[in-house]
């Protein structure tokens, strides 16, 4: 049994690669291109097997790039079950400047999946026995299109049915969606936070308020909103209201924190940490990540050190 699943239906293969200098109209010759596995859920399976976890990532792939996908996730030994779809998995390229030190990022839009396909993925749930459940089932990431905007919503009806806790990590109309049928954990950035409530933007001296709203009105037990550089706030539905901070350290690339936060704090929650344990290593795995170049996610040692840290100021 696997006691975590990830779920992306909209994966990426990742392509890196360094230039000099970016500039219109002319060509710019590249270094070798790098290739990592992407895509919400894949990165949140990837970093959990960093720090030393493991999960079983489920997702949708299609065409040779789905191929490569999967021979990466193969060699760095990250469990995964795929649909077979008919179009070819998305591909992203990254850009770093090596002048500057700025990076290009451009995110495809991922290919056409058909009923049938995205289907599939809640299938499985449905029909998976019992004492086969896992205790987690991380959705995350974008939805590609062909795929409805409550899909998420119907995971956690499943959920809600079954007994397994859903932690979703989406943006727009699929995660207010899903928050209305309510879920375990909910992890929105500073930007995403006034949508669960129907609003476009909030001042920072309300966010916490709105914070407690999203979770009173039972849209979820658990609420993580991401700080970015200024750590995480949680609140659950105790009432219980922490912020942690994470210290300041040199950041090479922000690619991947949100991904490494979401595994560092699901592992923590398979452990039977406290709350503010989980969301204190889950802040460690993100700003471990910020330390890694291109879109590499964090890095084990990084995460341990940074957790000891973080647990000495409390």
């Amino acid at each position: 049994m696997n006691e975590i699943i990830t779920i992306t239906l909209n994966p990426a293969l990742d392509k890196s690669t360094y230039v000099k200098h970016v500039q219109p109209e002319k060509k710019m010759r590249c270094k070798n291109p790098f290739y990592e596995p992407g895509g919400g859920g894949v990165n949140v399976s990837r970093a959990i097997k960093k720090l030393g976890g493991n999960s079983c990532a489920w997702l949708l792939a299609g065409g040779p790039s789905g191929e490569k996908l999967c021979e990466l996730l193969q060699k760095e030994g990250v469990h995964f079950k795929t649909v077979k779809i008919k179009n070819w998995t998305r591909e992203n390229l990254m850009v770093m400047e090596e002048n500057s030190g700025n990076q290009f990022r451009f995110g495809m839009p991922g290919p056409e999946v058909a009923e049938e396909e995205w289907r599939q993925v809640l299938n499985w749930l449905e029909e998976m026995a019992d004492e086969e459940l896992p205790k987690y089932v991380v959705a995350s990431g974008s939805l590609p299109p062909g795929v409805p905007d409550d899909f998420y919503l119907q995971v956690a009806e499943i959920a809600n049915r079954r007994g397994f806790r859903l932690i979703v990590d989406t943006s727009g109309k699929a995660l207010v969606k899903a928050a209305g049928e309510g879920v375990y954990l909910l992890k929105p950035n500073m930007q995403e936070l006034p949508t669960l409530v129907g609003k476009e933007e909030v001042s920072a001296l309300e966010q916490e308020q709105i914070a407690k709203q999203v979770v009173s009105e039972g849209k979820c037990q658990v609420l993580v909103v991401s700080l970015g550089p200024r750590g995480a706030m949680l609140v659950s539905k105790d009432g219980h209201v922490s912020y942690i901070v994470s210290p300041a350290v040199k950041q090479q690339s922000a690619v991947g924190a949100g991904d490494s936060m979401v595994a560092g704090m699901v592992l923590s929650l398979i452990r039977g940490c406290s709350l503010d344990e989980v969301v204190r290593y889950g802040v460690a795995a993100g700003t471990a990540a910020t330390m890694t170049p291109g879109s590499e996610l964090c890095k084990r040692e990084d995460t341990e050190e940074i957790y000891k840290w973080l647990l000495e100021h409390k």
